[in-house]
């Protein structure tokens, strides 16, 4: 089954994605799948924030763990709606989800 996540690039261009539920992806790799500019330099271990997006809508994700709480305590343009992209798993419960990117740095 897919979902539909809309995704705001850094040109404010909004982007409807199919997500599959049963691919085992997570934001990031959604992200890169559909040639959206994340780079995911360490490949979805929490490490970088280069996955940052911001959450737009209420949408229940999972909750965030320690290495992503740490991770974004470093990174730049971190807002209080500020997620990894790679800690997102993408399920069922993420249908309608709206993200925006959050700029370079």
């Amino acid at each position: 089954m897919d979902v539909l996540i809309k995704i705001k690039d850094r040109e404010g261009v909004v982007h409807e994605l199919q997500a599959p539920t049963d691919m085992a992806m997570n934001i990031m790799e959604l992200c890169k799948a559909y040639e959206l500019p994340v780079e995911g330099t360490c490949g979805g271990m929490a490490m970088c924030a280069s996955c940052q997006c911001y959450v737009l809508n209420d949408v229940e994700l999972p909750e965030m763990g320690d290495d992503e709480e740490a991770m974004l305590s470093e990174a730049f343009y971190v807002k209080s709606n500020s997620r990894l992209g790679c800690q997102i798993p993408i399920t069922e419960g993420l249908e309608g989800l709206e993200l925006e990117l959050a700029p370079e740095y």
